[in-house]
């Protein structure tokens, strides 16, 4: 009998140990990707560029090529509020997990007490009146069995929204790298319009000028004079507009840097008066729609959320069932303060408990509903992510080679429109046509100036946001293929 007992105690620990790894949660399985194998082809999109390396795995500093931007973006991560904001989302959760996760812990306690109490005699068993007095000293230990998983699921989904939020504040990073890049273009742009709108206000001046005078010698009429007026209140028009627009956009700039600009790096701004082509590669691989789903941090946020919600399923489905808690007190008492550590003043105790829900009006029930509709929802945002993605990436695609072939066509259509305004000028000079075609030539030029400079914006900035859809982003320097497993 005496080895019998021994046994006994050994095999309720196993069985304890063994239900305490169970877990009521579904099986994770991650949902098919509602997309095509690969991206789009046709006249759009051209012949597929070779990938030695994914574009995931160029750093921001090798992307971009501008020092002054490189610069920008460095401060920008460094001081972008809604960034710190993440980044401190991240540091909430990672310590409700840790809070979620002392749960599976027995918690142990010391805690020292003491009482007095005066009994009247009736009360007293003595038959006479006195002070009761109760001192003690003990130590508390208290653990919840988790046999149903319950804590555990807690637990699982705790650390999916940890990651997950970890996840949303790469993706910013992501995003915040692209929005400071297309800003900085837009004021380069912007401040290349502004250029080209001052010499052709210039140039009006100088014609509504001449005009003015060959009215007064007679040799043109005032409808001609007005014709002037009108391209150069234009012109006057159009400089305002981008004077307004470069200072937004110099404002956009550094609300995304989270500071004020120096003087240097203003300097350095005011200096920018052209948009760069070679600011970034041309030449992005787009590789396969399933290397999406380890690149993108919106994806891998989408996928925790997702788990998340699988585990809360098991914590729903545990509530069904028994929970049993665990309470022991050791230490010892005395009626003296000055005995309390004497010989024979230990004391314990233990307190099991077992509590099984009977009736709770459908709560429980309902809770499971809304765990299992949960995670439904979470995979339906997970694979409109996924189909978000693919769309991004395939409108990257679509424009990088038809904003390359209307680029061509734009500089084609500027060198033609100088070359008739050059005509023009010179019929005007010899007299063969009056300076409505003048104006019309030197009108169609400078509208093609600004859509060449705007379609360049265009070709750039379609250029970013594909890097940014590919996953690109996330680090500083390009990363070895070698490490793309350790990829975040």
């Amino acid at each position: 009998m005496r080895t019998e007992r021994p046994l006994k105690k050994l095999s309720l620990l196993a069985l304890a140990s063994l239900l305490a790894g169970c877990s009521l949660a579904p099986r994770y399985e991650r949902p098919p990707a509602p997309i095509d194998t690969i991206y789009p082809s046709g006249p759009a999109y051209g012949d597929a560029d070779a990938a030695p390396q994914a574009v995931a795995d160029i750093g921001w500093r090798d992307f971009l090529r501008d020092p002054l931007l490189q610069e920008l973006v460095a401060l920008s991560l460094a001081n972008n509020r809604d960034l710190r904001k993440a980044a401190l989302n991240v540091e909430m959760a990672r310590a409700q997990y840790r809070i979620q996760r002392a749960d599976l812990l027995p918690r142990i306690g010391l805690g020292a007490d003491g009482s007095a109490q005066r009994l009247p005699a009736d009360l007293n068993p003595s038959g006479t009146a006195g002070i009761r007095r109760n001192f003690q000293v003990a130590g508390v230990v208290s653990w919840e069995l988790d046999l149903w998983g319950r804590i555990r699921s807690l637990g699982e989904q705790a650390l999916a929204a940890y990651l997950a939020l970890d996840e949303t504040r790469t993706a910013g990073q992501l995003s915040l790298v692209a929005e400071v890049a297309n800003a900085y273009l837009a004021l380069r742009a912007d401040q290349e319009l502004l250029g080209l709108t001052q010499q052709t206000l210039e140039a009006q001046q100088r014609s509504f000028a001449l005009t003015a005078q060959l009215v007064e010698a007679g040799s043109a009429n005032r409808i001609d004079l007005r014709r002037a007026e009108i391209a150069l209140r234009t012109a006057q028009a159009n400089r305002a507009l981008y004077t307004r627009q470069a200072a937004r956009d110099r404002n956009a700039l550094v609300l995304l840097l989270g500071q004020p600009l120096t003087p240097e790096l203003s300097h350095q701004l005011d200096r920018a008066l052209t948009l760069p082509d070679d600011l970034v590669p041309a030449n992005l691989p787009a590789g396969l729609p399933s290397d999406l789903l380890m690149r993108r941090p919106d994806l891998r946020a989408a996928e925790h959320r997702l788990r998340a919600a699988n585990a809360s399923i098991g914590a729903a489905q545990a509530a069904f069932f028994p929970t049993i808690g665990l309470t022991g007190v050791a230490g010892t008492a005395s009626a003296s303060l000055g005995g309390l550590f004497d010989a024979g003043s230990g004391t314990w105790s233990f307190m099991p408990r077992i509590g099984l829900p009977i009736f709770q009006g459908g709560s429980l029930r309902a809770q499971l509903d809304v765990a299992r509709v949960r995670q439904r929802a979470e995979v339906a945002s997970y694979e409109k992510a996924i189909q978000t993605a693919f769309a991004e990436v395939a409108d990257g695609l679509a424009g990088k080679r038809t904003l390359d072939e209307q680029m061509q066509a734009q500089q084609l259509l500027l060198d033609a429109s100088e070359k008739a305004e050059e005509l023009a000028a010179q019929r005007f000079a010899e007299g063969l046509d009056d300076n409505l075609s003048l104006l019309d030539a030197q009108r169609t030029r400078y509208g093609s100036q600004q859509a060449l400079v705007l379609t360049r914006l265009a070709r750039l900035g379609n250029l970013i946001d594909l890097y940014k859809a590919l996953g690109g982003g996330w680090t500083e320097r390009t990363q070895a293929t070698s490490a793309l497993a350790s990829a975040p």
